[in-house]
């Protein structure tokens, strides 16, 4: 049976010319980057080659580019390298949609006296500026809200609120793992002091990231030891995963109009079916602004898990949400927080496609959820028979 993948913003496929670039730091390019002979030289090249992908997909400075191992990373050591860069304030604010690698940390953090608020959204998962403003003060170390939402796809107005932010002297971070790829991002404009993102959202391999740090953003070591990447993050780089990144980079600024054409146009036809054929089903989230790639729906009466193991039955690949937190029997915190109805919380259903999916996957997909949904509709003992 043939798999068709819609399940892209919990991870993609190393695209193939990602790993022609990759094979060779395996076997033949083994070296040591920091290494002082020209064998490790000619590695070190291949790593600054990267980071100069990587810094022209953003819009920035290649020197404002640290490699990490995950989008978990990056985000740890940005909130907790700000903080223990600026000791004197003790005012964390996020929201209540963030990945479980945002707000895991902020949780915690309230274990060691730090004030952690955590911003309530609209029924679209659109964010209330005024709280924003309202909330903030002089003892406010970070503000971290993500760039776009990897349950729903809704994008936040991350310009508007970093010049917020940067107003009131606080550091602004941006868990910009979802969007990296997706929609165009120039980070030499604008005021976002730092930046997470996930190799293995947009086509290079998993366990490796990037941080990026604006320039003259104080920030701690998250990890101590060597002297790679400028001192602002130790440990042996992987420069198999770091040149990998480097081409999915290049490769995504050269797609971005693909992704925000053909890849949302087939998003749309996939959710204008769905909710067309299936009754009793409702978008989550802001149809407007939104990743192109991703579609979040609910389905009332009937269970999402359920769902996902019928699309699985003809080869179907979907979710229920976050990666991180699947296996979970508690529906999604991002739709709680959006208050949607339990109901239909229970039955959500996450869409997100890549540029390697077709319009025959797509129709098949129409084909056959409405059989699916009016199958598990007819065994479930909420809907009137």
């Amino acid at each position: 049976m043939e798999t068709i993948y819609f399940d892209n913003n919990a991870t993609t496929k190393v695209a193939d010319e990602v790993l022609d670039e990759m094979r060779p730091l395996f076997c033949e390019l083994y070296g040591n980057p920091s290494s002082m002979h020209t064998f490790g030289g000619q590695i070190g090249r291949k790593i600054r080659q990267a980071r100069e992908q990587v810094a022209a997909l953003l819009g920035c400075d290649p020197s404002e580019i640290v490699f990490t191992g995950c989008g978990t990373e990056s985000d740890n050591t940005a909130i907790k390298g700000t903080l223990a860069a600026v000791p004197n304030k003790r005012k964390v604010i996020t929201t209540r949609v963030e990945h479980p690698a945002v707000l895991a940390v902020c949780r915690d953090l309230e274990n060691y006296g730090y004030t952690v608020v955590e911003l309530g959204v609209d029924k679209k998962g659109r964010l209330d500026m005024a709280e924003l403003q309202e909330q903030l003060d002089e003892d406010t170390a970070l503000v971290t809200i993500m760039y776009a939402n990897n349950e729903t796809g809704v994008v936040c107005p991350v310009e508007d609120i970093a010049e917020l932010v940067s107003s009131k002297g606080a550091v602004f971070h941006t868990d910009g793992v979802q969007a990296v790829g997706k929609i165009p991002l120039n980070l030499s404009q604008g005021n976002i002091d730092l930046l997470s993102l996930s190799g293995h959202k947009l086509h290079a391999p998993k366990g490796v990231g990037v941080l990026y740090v604006r320039k003259g953003t104080r920030l701690s070591p998250f990890m101590l030891g060597g002297h790679q990447e400028g001192g602002r993050r130790a440990g042996t780089e992987n420069v198999p995963g770091i040149v990998g990144l480097g081409k999915a980079c290049e490769l995504a600024a050269r797609n971005i109009e693909q992704e925000n054409n053909k890849v949302r146009s087939l998003r749309d036809k996939l959710e204008d079916a769905i909710l067309e054929n299936c009754p009793d089903a409702r978008l989550n989230g802001d149809k407007e602004n939104r990743l192109p790639n991703t579609t979040n729906i609910s389905f009332e009466y009937i269970e999402g898990e359920a769902i996902l193991l019928m699309l699985d039955r003809y080869g179907i690949c979907a979710s229920s949400g976050s990666a991180c937190t699947s296996g979970s029997l508690e529906p999604s915190h991002v739709l709680r927080a959006m208050g949607v109805p339990f109901t239909a919380a229970h039955g959500s259903i996450r869409f997100s496609l890549s540029r390697y999916n077709t319009e025959k996957e797509v129709d098949y997909t129409i084909e056959k959820m409405p059989q699916i949904v009016n199958q598990l509709r007819e065994l479930s003992p909420f809907v009137a028979k």
